[in-house]
């Protein structure tokens, strides 16, 4: 019953996101991601998120903040396939802010930073639990191939840890290595 009601919370939320802000890209995201564990060999593997972003100008438009660039909201479902220090796996989702700055047509640097969950499948010594927590912060770049499709690459860091739900939570810090595909329908 709690899995039927937070599924059916999250389609609630697409639903009212769609309808208020605009759906304005869907990225798709692959490449590698390393932590280092006590004790352990490093925590690698190859992350895959899909990212739907949402237009966030309406709203500051609404309260009189007006600025050049996009600014979304994004939510990222993923899925990473983790082969050290035993196969694994993390399934969970992010939610981001995003702030584009068009530097040319072509070339578009980014930031954003948000926070997500996860479930994981492996056991470390670092966390007791395996449903955490992901504060995360990021920066890329778009670089576009016509109007509205881009080659994306960005560099994230992301903190797994519990918030002090269950000791032991030194968590996790992992670097993120990103490219991938962008499609914008503005």
């Amino acid at each position: 019953m709690k899995g039927i009601l937070q599924c059916l919370t999250a389609v609630f939320f697409l639903v009212v996101c769609v309808d208020a802000y605009c759906l304005d890209g869907i990225e798709i995201f692959t490449g590698y991601m390393n932590a280092n564990l006590d004790e352990q060999d490093d925590y690698e593997g190859i992350p895959l998120f899909v990212a739907f972003n949402f237009d966030g100008k309406p709203l500051l438009s609404d309260i009189g903040i007006e600025f050049p660039g996009r600014f979304d909201f994004v939510i990222e479902p993923f899925v990473n396939t983790m082969f050290s220090p035993d196969p694994n796996v993390e399934v969970g989702s992010n939610f981001l802010i995003k702030y584009v700055l068009p530097l040319t047509e072509t070339v578009q640097p980014y930031v954003k930073g948000g926070l997500g969950a996860l479930y994981m499948s492996q056991h470390t010594r670092e966390q007791s639990t395996q449903y955490n927590f992901l504060p995360q912060g990021g920066a890329g770049v778009h670089i576009f191939l016509n109007e509205n499709t881009a080659m994306s690459f960005e560099y994230r860091y992301r903190h797994l840890s519990n918030n002090s739900f269950k000791s032991p939570n030194s968590g996790i810090n992992t670097d993120l290595f990103l490219g991938g595909i962008s499609f914008f329908f503005d």
